[in-house]
């Protein structure tokens, strides 16, 4: 236990690059998660097609692989660079890799809610001339996003333990920082162990149970 509380400043910054990380990656999947979803059910079916294609691909792609060409792909050869230090670039880098991966989930779980909402309203929309998109943005996500937020709190909480990925191209979360640990306090490895453990559960736990109960409460009454 001693070495946890002597290495406690570092663990707890570790944690909270982890949840910049999540919240970070959280937000631009969810706006990137609906675009797709828009265009997933738009009736253009080249829009469709690019949708489709988009899910298919990074559903199918180990995150590993999504990360490491993110940071060497675009970060090496394609030079692509958000600030001149190389440990803050990989962490916006690692937020483009983990945000494109998820999103793709999220356009799953959205599309799955604009499946719940009945077919009349739409055809009641375009009956008195709102446009596709207005359609959507009006009446379909609204009550898509209600019915799917059980789903997105999963989603944000399997995002939480992917960030762990990050430190295949050297980014300092958790678990990078626990690897780091282990090295250091080699007769303590189980105690740090135990503790990298609790301080995920302390992350995810409770953003289960705040998206269990909104799902309850703004539940779509069919």
């Amino acid at each position: 236990m001693q070495a946890l509380f002597d290495e406690f400043p570092i663990i707890l910054d570790a944690f909270w690059l982890t949840i910049r990380l999540t919240l970070a990656s959280g937000l631009v999947a969810l706006v990137l998660g609906t675009i797709l979803a828009g265009m997933r059910v738009s009736p253009l079916p080249i829009l469709r097609g690019i949708g489709t294609a988009y899910v298919n691909v990074l559903r199918n792609t180990p995150l590993t692989l999504v990360i490491v060409f993110c940071g060497l792909g675009l970060g090496l050869v394609l030079d692509v660079s958000f600030s001149e230090s190389l440990s803050v670039n990989y962490l916006w880098l690692s937020i483009i890799g983990l945000s494109a991966y998820t999103a793709a989930f999220v356009c799953e779980a959205i599309r799955a809610g604009i499946n719940t909402v009945p077919v009349g309203q739409a055809e009641a929309a375009r009956a008195i001339g709102l446009t596709f998109g207005q359609n959507l943005r009006l009446i379909v996500l609204p009550q898509a996003f209600r019915a799917v937020i059980a789903p997105l709190g999963s989603i944000l909480i399997a995002l939480t333990k992917n960030t762990t990925i990050a430190a295949a191209i050297g980014v300092g979360e958790a678990s990078l920082t626990m690897k780091t640990l282990f090295e250091a306090h080699g007769d303590a490895v189980i105690q740090i162990f135990a503790g990298f453990a609790l301080g995920f559960l302390i992350l995810t736990l409770p953003t289960g149970l705040l998206f269990g109960w909104l799902a309850k409460r703004m539940a779509v009454v069919r």
